[in-house]
């Protein structure tokens, strides 16, 4: 771990956030000015993303000069321009002399359901959070894109609770550094990634007469998933779920290994989450590599997992009640 346990804990890495807490939606922008390798791995069947098939390691452009993880689904997009427009001002992109272009991947998750919602991530809010973005401690929980995520949604926004952003850093020797910073909104339940128990999830819900998921404080998704119950109601559930990461090393990689990082980084996510990447999720996991120091990509790979069962396990823990969900806080 390194001083903010964060990902800004990786050199050449900066966050930044804002959000709307009457909306309960926001954005977080990872900024990385000098250009990062990047790569994403999207396990999800319902994504929202934008610049995905730059990163493809056939594709030319192997730089990226921020991530945007916004709620608002596709609306949240917009808050993409903003960075776009903070980084050209500053002679920030890819090109060459005056003709520069900021390259801006993002990805989205669906939070419009929680409350009647006043606003979306724009670009104006795009702007605001790269202007913010800084190298210092990450503000964890509901704020960013995490403002408005929930988790545990088989019964509905009932029978959720509020869940949020969480970020985790990792030295794992020789000078190498994984970080991860998570916007956690799944379908699903998660699981504390030490001991294997429900930390946030579906509650037991009274629908009409009938009540649903036992007795205790969870229901256990995978468990009503597999009842009489759980396959009857399935197709009704909430459908705006997903987990949006970036994990980020100052490890040395092309844009090939960088994509591997995110698929392995994946493996983390669904340690954490029950279940994950579902038809319901569009689980999308961002790679950044700020290339400075040689390393292993199976091993900075395997501890890019850990380091993000780490953040999502923070985001719910960190998470308040909002909109009058519970959270795992109290």
């Amino acid at each position: 771990m390194k001083a903010n346990n964060a990902i800004t804990d990786v050199p050449g890495i900066e966050v930044g956030q804002a959000q709307d807490e009457q909306a309960l939606t926001g954005c977080t922008v990872v900024l990385c000015r000098k250009g990062a390798v990047g790569g994403v791995d999207v396990r999800g069947s319902a994504p929202g993303t934008r610049e995905t098939d730059l990163l493809n390691p056939v594709n030319l452009v192997d730089k990226v000069h921020a991530v945007v993880l916004a709620g608002g689904s596709a609306f949240g997009l917009d808050a993409a321009s903003g960075v776009m427009k903070y980084l050209a001002e500053r002679k920030i992109g890819f090109g060459q002399g005056a003709n520069r272009v900021p390259i801006v991947p993002a990805a989205i998750l669906y939070d419009l359901g929680l409350t009647k919602p006043s606003r979306h991530p724009d670009a104006e809010m795009g702007y605001a959070a790269a202007a913010a973005a800084g190298v210092g401690a990450v503000v964890e929980g509901n704020v960013g894109a995490g403002t408005g995520a929930t988790v545990g949604k088989i019964f509905g926004l009932g029978g959720a609770m509020k869940s949020g952003l969480g970020t985790a850093s990792l030295e794992i020797g020789a000078g190498v550094i994984v970080g991860a910073i998570v916007a956690v909104n799944a379908f699903g339940d998660v699981l504390d990634p030490d001991t294997g128990q429900i930390i946030a999830g579906a509650r037991p819900t009274k629908i009409g007469p009938l009540k649903f998921g036992g007795s205790g404080r969870f229901a256990n998704t995978l468990e009503v998933m597999g009842s009489f119950t759980g396959r009857t109601i399935l197709g009704v559930a909430t459908k705006g779920n997903t987990v949006i990461a970036v994990v980020a090393t100052n490890a040395r990689f092309d844009k090939a290994q960088v994509t591997k990082v995110a698929q392995m980084a994946q493996d983390g996510l669904a340690r954490t989450v029950r279940p994950a990447h579902t038809m319901l999720d569009g689980d999308t996991v961002f790679a950044l590599s700020t290339g400075r120091v040689p390393a292993d990509v199976s091993i900075v790979g395997a501890y890019a997992a850990e380091v993000l069962a780490k953040a999502i396990a923070r985001a719910v823990l960190a998470a308040k009640p909002a909109a009058g969900l519970p959270a795992a806080s109290g």
